[in-house]
């Protein structure tokens, strides 16, 4: 015979109750957070492997903004290399004009004060920053070791040394260089912002007489000629400290800086060859002048490079190494604050090769700089590809069903109800056959 609302089936219902709003309480929460794994207590191996690809997808995009902010600071110091460049640009016409003849004293003059306040702006320029650091004052740069600054000729002929006569010079391909015994050899070379001339008889002179002479036109001792003793196609040790050859592995001759580090470092030098009458011989200047640095000189300094943090493990960054671009640095000024001098006409034809060299130099840096901004766009692309793929597994993993949680939630709260309206009954049976035994 059934119990009439027995504390036994009232219990029975209290629970059943319990355990619907239970329910009905984990849908709602999943349906508000999305999830349905939302504590250690709903999957504690999926809440783990959940919350691991999570942190990851957020570290992804913090290094997609690193990427970001790594090509605006880019974007910043290739603006000031551009103008510094355009300058340049500029100074290289002005000297050109000033190395003419038809160009006076007083308009040398003229054009030597126009040139130094672009100098001076050259200066302005690397000293742009971002987020306070500076970026083209050489602070940013690799670390490097000491380095003699080299000048490498491939227009000679593999078999010429220093020994070699004027007389006997031939170029690349072998045809001899006809240089007289009667030609005047002319040297200049600037350095820490002064330039120095010297001129004397080719007679039987040799290669390494020229800077050797050169030696000797008041800048003190410049130029090491025992690198060009032998020909080899090695050139020297380079500012991270690996050895240089020529690109072909054929021999050129290579002449040094006296002096380790950069303040023996020069700023370019020009060679030129005129005939008895005064006349330029240009076809053996090509050849000769034809000297371009292949090492620059470099001090021992240490690593100052920016990273650029591009993955979410240590150690994952792209570095970027940022030269000095000041006016000493491009070796257009002296460290005293003297100018590169367009003065007199020798100054102005030297002053062309230095300014090339400092154009080179900007160049070289730019397509640096530019091959690792154009990697970043990828990089970028990469983080994206990546994040996207774990916030999809992350998804699949521990995001809630929300149809199916909606259905159910709606199935949990009427049972709740059903069971609340049955648990009710059984009080009121209860009350009423009490009621009776009264």
């Amino acid at each position: 015979m059934a119990t009439i609302g027995s504390y036994a089936q009232q219990l029975s219902l209290m629970n059943r109750l319990n355990m619907n709003y239970a329910a009905a309480n984990k849908n709602m929460e999943h349906i508000a957070t999305g999830n349905k794994i939302n504590s250690p207590a709903d999957d504690a191996s999926g809440y783990s492997i959940g919350k691991r690809m999570d942190i990851e997808a957020n570290s992804l995009e913090q290094c997609m903004a690193n990427v970001q902010n790594g090509k605006s600071m880019m974007n910043v110091a290739d603006g000031a290399m551009s103008n510094t460049l355009d300058i340049l640009t500029t100074l290289k016409e002005k000297a050109i004009a000033a190395a003419n003849s038809t160009a006076n004293d007083k308009d040398r003059a003229a054009i030597q004060q126009e040139m130094n306040q672009y100098i001076d702006q050259i200066d302005d320029n690397s000293l742009v920053t971002f987020n306070g650091m500076y970026l083209l004052t050489g602070s940013a740069s690799a670390a490097t070791k000491e380095t003699n600054q080299a000048f490498t000729n491939k227009s000679l002929a593999e078999d010429v040394t220093g020994a070699t006569k004027l007389t006997d010079l031939t170029d690349r391909v072998g045809n001899t260089l006809n240089i007289s015994e009667n030609d005047t050899i002319h040297v200049s070379y600037v350095r820490d912002g002064k330039t120095y001339h010297t001129s004397y008889s080719a007679a039987d002179t040799t290669l390494a007489d020229i800077f050797k002479n050169a030696n000797n036109a008041g800048g003190g001792e410049v130029f090491d000629t025992s690198s060009m003793d032998t020909a080899t196609n090695f050139i020297g040790i380079d500012e991270n400290g690996k050895e240089l050859y020529t690109v072909d592995d054929k021999n050129a001759i290579t002449i040094k800086a006296a002096q380790a580090g950069k303040n023996g470092g020069l700023a370019g030098f020009t060679i030129s060859v005129t005939d008895s009458d005064g006349n330029e011989r240009k076809a053996i200047n090509s050849v000769l002048d034809a000297f371009s640095e292949t090492i620059g000189a470099a001090d021992n300094t240490g690593d100052g490079s920016l990273a650029i943090h591009t993955g979410t493990s240590a150690n994952q960054n792209i570095k970027l190494s940022l030269k000095d671009m000041s006016a000493i640095g491009l070796g257009l000024k002296g460290r005293d604050g003297s100018f590169l001098s367009v003065g007199t006409r020798e100054n102005a034809e030297a002053a062309i090769n230095v300014i090339q060299n400092a154009i080179d130099k900007i160049l070289a840096q730019q397509t640096t700089t530019g091959a690792i901004n154009s990697r970043m766009d990828y990089t970028y692309k990469n983080l994206t590809t990546q994040n996207e793929n774990v916030v999809s597994a992350m998804t699949t993993l521990i995001s809630a069903d929300i149809a199916k949680e909606i259905t159910q939630f709606t199935t949990n709260n009427m049972l709740a109800q059903a069971t609340q309206a049955m648990l009710a009954q059984s009080y009121q049976n209860s009350s009423w056959f009490l009621n009776l035994l009264g």
